[in-house]
Protein backbone atom coordinates (compact mmCIF):
# COMPACT_ATOMS: atom_id res chain seq x y z
CA UNK A 1 0.00 0.00 0.00
CA UNK A 2 2.82 2.40 0.87
CA UNK A 3 4.49 1.83 -2.52
CA UNK A 4 1.19 2.45 -4.27
CA UNK A 5 0.80 5.79 -2.49
CA UNK A 6 4.33 6.81 -3.49
CA UNK A 7 3.90 6.11 -7.18
CA UNK A 8 0.47 7.79 -7.26
CA UNK A 9 2.04 10.79 -5.56
CA UNK A 10 4.94 10.87 -8.01
CA UNK A 11 2.60 11.14 -10.98
CA UNK A 12 0.43 13.68 -9.17
CA UNK A 13 3.51 15.81 -8.68
CA UNK A 14 4.03 15.73 -12.47
CA UNK A 15 0.70 17.58 -12.73
CA UNK A 16 1.87 20.10 -10.17
CA UNK A 17 4.93 20.90 -12.31
CA UNK A 18 2.71 21.64 -15.29
CA UNK A 19 0.35 23.88 -13.34
CA UNK A 20 2.64 25.79 -11.03
CA UNK A 21 4.75 27.54 -13.67
CA UNK A 22 2.06 29.40 -15.64
CA UNK A 23 0.70 31.17 -12.63
CA UNK A 24 3.81 33.33 -12.57
CA UNK A 25 4.31 33.48 -16.31
CA UNK A 26 0.99 35.28 -16.48
CA UNK A 27 1.63 37.23 -13.31
CA UNK A 28 0.85 40.82 -12.37
CA UNK A 29 1.85 43.61 -14.71
CA UNK A 30 4.17 46.36 -13.61
CA UNK A 31 2.88 49.89 -13.60
CA UNK A 32 3.22 51.86 -16.77
CA UNK A 33 2.01 49.29 -19.34
CA UNK A 34 0.96 51.30 -22.41
CA UNK A 35 -2.08 49.16 -23.21
CA UNK A 36 -4.70 47.73 -20.89
CA UNK A 37 -4.84 44.32 -22.55
CA UNK A 38 -7.57 41.80 -21.83
CA UNK A 39 -5.80 38.61 -22.97
CA UNK A 40 -2.42 37.11 -22.02
CA UNK A 41 -0.97 34.17 -23.92
CA UNK A 42 1.56 32.26 -21.81
CA UNK A 43 3.80 29.22 -22.14
CA UNK A 44 6.61 27.57 -20.26
CA UNK A 45 9.15 24.77 -19.94
CA UNK A 46 10.34 22.91 -16.84
CA UNK A 47 13.20 20.41 -16.65
CA UNK A 48 14.86 18.36 -13.93
CA UNK A 49 16.47 14.94 -13.65
CA UNK A 50 13.23 12.95 -13.61
CA UNK A 51 10.87 15.02 -15.72
CA UNK A 52 10.43 17.46 -18.59
CA UNK A 53 7.22 19.45 -19.01
CA UNK A 54 5.72 22.09 -21.27
CA UNK A 55 2.50 24.10 -21.17
CA UNK A 56 0.60 26.83 -22.97
CA UNK A 57 -2.56 28.72 -22.13
CA UNK A 58 -4.67 31.86 -22.03
CA UNK A 59 -5.53 34.25 -19.23
CA UNK A 60 -8.57 36.42 -20.02
CA UNK A 61 -9.72 39.46 -18.04
CA UNK A 62 -12.84 41.05 -19.64
CA UNK A 63 -12.38 44.26 -17.64
CA UNK A 64 -8.61 44.47 -18.11
CA UNK A 65 -5.74 43.30 -15.90
CA UNK A 66 -5.59 46.57 -13.98
CA UNK A 67 -9.21 46.26 -12.78
CA UNK A 68 -10.79 44.05 -10.13
CA UNK A 69 -13.14 41.48 -11.60
CA UNK A 70 -13.69 38.17 -13.33
CA UNK A 71 -10.91 36.25 -15.05
CA UNK A 72 -10.62 32.94 -16.89
CA UNK A 73 -7.54 30.73 -17.10
CA UNK A 74 -7.28 27.87 -19.59
CA UNK A 75 -4.21 25.69 -19.93
CA UNK A 76 -2.96 22.61 -21.73
CA UNK A 77 0.24 20.93 -20.59
CA UNK A 78 2.15 17.76 -21.36
CA UNK A 79 5.31 16.09 -20.14
CA UNK A 80 7.34 12.96 -19.59
CA UNK A 81 8.60 11.69 -16.25
CA UNK A 82 9.90 8.61 -14.49
CA UNK A 83 9.55 7.13 -11.02
CA UNK A 84 10.53 3.98 -9.14
CA UNK A 85 7.68 1.51 -8.69
CA UNK A 86 7.89 -0.70 -5.64
CA UNK A 87 5.21 -2.90 -7.17
CA UNK A 88 7.33 -3.66 -10.26
CA UNK A 89 10.72 -3.31 -8.63
CA UNK A 90 12.02 -0.94 -11.30
CA UNK A 91 11.64 2.42 -13.00
CA UNK A 92 8.49 3.34 -14.92
CA UNK A 93 8.37 5.99 -17.64
CA UNK A 94 5.24 8.07 -17.96
CA UNK A 95 3.53 10.58 -20.23
CA UNK A 96 1.03 13.09 -18.90
CA UNK A 97 -1.42 15.42 -20.59
CA UNK A 98 -3.43 17.94 -18.60
CA UNK A 99 -6.16 20.49 -19.36
CA UNK A 100 -7.46 23.15 -16.96
CA UNK A 101 -10.46 25.44 -17.26
CA UNK A 102 -10.73 27.73 -14.24
CA UNK A 103 -12.82 30.86 -13.75
CA UNK A 104 -11.35 33.27 -11.23
CA UNK A 105 -11.32 36.71 -9.66
CA UNK A 106 -8.67 39.43 -9.49
CA UNK A 107 -8.53 41.75 -6.45
CA UNK A 108 -6.09 44.59 -5.74
CA UNK A 109 -5.89 46.76 -2.62
CA UNK A 110 -2.94 49.03 -2.03
CA UNK A 111 0.30 47.18 -2.73
CA UNK A 112 -1.29 43.72 -2.70
CA UNK A 113 -2.74 41.98 -5.76
CA UNK A 114 -4.40 38.55 -5.51
CA UNK A 115 -5.97 36.15 -8.01
CA UNK A 116 -8.13 33.15 -7.06
CA UNK A 117 -9.21 30.39 -9.47
CA UNK A 118 -11.37 27.28 -9.19
CA UNK A 119 -12.36 24.84 -11.91
CA UNK A 120 -11.92 21.60 -13.82
CA UNK A 121 -8.70 19.54 -13.81
CA UNK A 122 -8.48 16.87 -16.55
CA UNK A 123 -5.47 14.54 -16.69
CA UNK A 124 -4.35 11.56 -18.76
CA UNK A 125 -1.38 9.32 -17.92
CA UNK A 126 0.28 6.55 -19.93
CA UNK A 127 2.92 4.33 -18.34
CA UNK A 128 5.68 2.09 -19.76
CA UNK A 129 5.61 -0.63 -18.55
CA UNK A 130 2.06 -0.77 -17.21
CA UNK A 131 2.06 -0.34 -13.42
CA UNK A 132 -0.90 -1.96 -11.61
CA UNK A 133 0.20 -0.20 -8.43
CA UNK A 134 -0.52 3.25 -9.90
CA UNK A 135 -4.17 4.35 -9.94
CA UNK A 136 -3.37 7.42 -12.05
CA UNK A 137 -2.77 5.37 -15.19
CA UNK A 138 -5.43 6.42 -17.71
CA UNK A 139 -7.92 9.27 -17.32
CA UNK A 140 -8.51 11.32 -14.17
CA UNK A 141 -11.08 14.07 -13.62
CA UNK A 142 -10.98 16.42 -10.65
CA UNK A 143 -11.31 19.93 -9.32
CA UNK A 144 -8.48 22.41 -8.77
CA UNK A 145 -8.19 25.50 -6.56
CA UNK A 146 -5.38 27.97 -7.22
CA UNK A 147 -4.35 31.33 -5.79
CA UNK A 148 -1.62 33.86 -6.65
CA UNK A 149 -0.38 36.99 -4.90
CA UNK A 150 2.01 39.86 -5.65
CA UNK A 151 3.02 42.38 -2.97
CA UNK A 152 5.17 45.48 -3.53
CA UNK A 153 7.35 45.77 -0.44
CA UNK A 154 9.00 48.93 -1.82
CA UNK A 155 9.33 50.63 -5.22
CA UNK A 156 12.15 48.21 -6.10
CA UNK A 157 11.27 45.11 -4.01
CA UNK A 158 8.46 42.55 -4.30
CA UNK A 159 7.37 39.24 -2.80
CA UNK A 160 5.04 36.94 -4.72
CA UNK A 161 3.90 33.36 -4.94
CA UNK A 162 1.17 30.85 -5.72
CA UNK A 163 -0.70 27.90 -4.22
CA UNK A 164 -2.50 25.02 -5.98
CA UNK A 165 -4.65 22.18 -4.60
CA UNK A 166 -6.19 19.40 -6.71
CA UNK A 167 -8.59 16.59 -5.89
CA UNK A 168 -6.65 14.34 -8.31
CA UNK A 169 -4.51 12.26 -5.90
CA UNK A 170 -4.95 15.15 -3.40
CA UNK A 171 -1.87 16.83 -4.85
CA UNK A 172 -0.64 20.26 -3.80
CA UNK A 173 2.02 22.75 -4.85
CA UNK A 174 3.25 26.15 -3.78
CA UNK A 175 5.96 28.69 -4.47
CA UNK A 176 7.16 31.88 -2.84
CA UNK A 177 9.80 34.26 -4.18
CA UNK A 178 11.45 37.54 -3.26
CA UNK A 179 12.66 39.92 -5.93
CA UNK A 180 14.63 43.14 -6.15
CA UNK A 181 14.75 45.35 -9.23
CA UNK A 182 18.00 45.04 -11.19
CA UNK A 183 19.46 46.65 -14.35
CA UNK A 184 16.56 49.08 -14.68
CA UNK A 185 18.52 51.61 -16.73
CA UNK A 186 20.28 49.09 -18.98
CA UNK A 187 17.54 46.53 -19.82
CA UNK A 188 14.40 48.23 -18.56
CA UNK A 189 14.57 46.36 -15.27
CA UNK A 190 13.63 42.93 -13.97
CA UNK A 191 13.23 41.31 -10.57
CA UNK A 192 16.01 39.03 -9.32
CA UNK A 193 16.03 36.98 -6.14
CA UNK A 194 15.59 33.64 -4.34
CA UNK A 195 12.65 31.26 -4.63
CA UNK A 196 11.41 28.18 -2.79
CA UNK A 197 8.90 25.74 -4.33
CA UNK A 198 7.14 22.68 -2.95
CA UNK A 199 5.19 19.86 -4.65
CA UNK A 200 3.64 16.94 -2.83
CA UNK A 201 0.97 14.37 -2.21
CA UNK A 202 0.37 11.47 0.15
CA UNK A 203 3.70 9.67 0.59
CA UNK A 204 5.79 11.98 -1.60
CA UNK A 205 7.53 15.37 -1.17
CA UNK A 206 9.51 17.49 -3.63
CA UNK A 207 11.38 20.67 -2.66
CA UNK A 208 13.21 23.25 -4.78
CA UNK A 209 15.49 26.11 -3.79
CA UNK A 210 16.86 28.45 -6.43
CA UNK A 211 17.03 31.90 -8.01
CA UNK A 212 14.62 33.53 -10.44
CA UNK A 213 14.48 36.37 -12.96
CA UNK A 214 10.94 37.77 -13.32
CA UNK A 215 9.29 40.46 -15.48
CA UNK A 216 12.10 40.84 -18.01
CA UNK A 217 10.43 42.60 -20.95
CA UNK A 218 11.35 42.55 -24.64
CA UNK A 219 8.88 44.46 -26.83
CA UNK A 220 5.44 42.85 -26.27
CA UNK A 221 6.83 39.82 -24.42
CA UNK A 222 7.65 39.23 -20.77
CA UNK A 223 10.13 36.54 -19.69
CA UNK A 224 10.70 34.68 -16.45
CA UNK A 225 13.33 32.06 -15.67
CA UNK A 226 14.68 30.12 -12.71
CA UNK A 227 17.51 27.76 -11.89
CA UNK A 228 18.35 25.89 -8.72
CA UNK A 229 18.46 22.57 -6.91
CA UNK A 230 15.62 20.06 -6.50
CA UNK A 231 15.34 17.06 -4.20
CA UNK A 232 12.55 14.69 -3.21
CA UNK A 233 11.55 12.20 -0.53
CA UNK A 234 12.83 9.35 -2.72
CA UNK A 235 16.35 10.77 -2.18
CA UNK A 236 16.72 11.86 -5.81
CA UNK A 237 18.28 15.25 -6.48
CA UNK A 238 19.43 17.34 -9.44
CA UNK A 239 19.50 20.89 -10.83
CA UNK A 240 16.26 22.27 -12.28
CA UNK A 241 15.60 24.88 -14.97
CA UNK A 242 12.37 26.73 -15.72
CA UNK A 243 11.57 29.21 -18.49
CA UNK A 244 8.27 31.09 -18.98
CA UNK A 245 7.04 33.54 -21.60
CA UNK A 246 3.88 35.65 -21.67
CA UNK A 247 2.52 38.02 -24.30
CA UNK A 248 -0.18 40.61 -23.74
CA UNK A 249 -2.65 40.98 -26.60
CA UNK A 250 -3.16 44.75 -26.92
CA UNK A 251 -6.59 46.23 -27.58
CA UNK A 252 -7.25 47.55 -31.05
Amino acid sequence: MCCGRRVRAATAVAAAFIFCCPGLAAGPARAGDPEEARVIVFSGRDLWRNGAFTHTGLLVAPGGFEQDGLMLKTLYGAGVYRYYSGYLGGFVKGFEGQALVMPGWRHKRGNLETKVFFGLDLQHHRLWPADPGNRLSGHAVGLRFAAEFWYDLAPDMVVFGDLSLSSVATSSSGRIAFGRMAMEEMLGGFYLGPEVAYFGSDGYRHLRVGFHITSMKTEANEWSAAIGWAGDSEKRASPYVRLNLSTRIAND
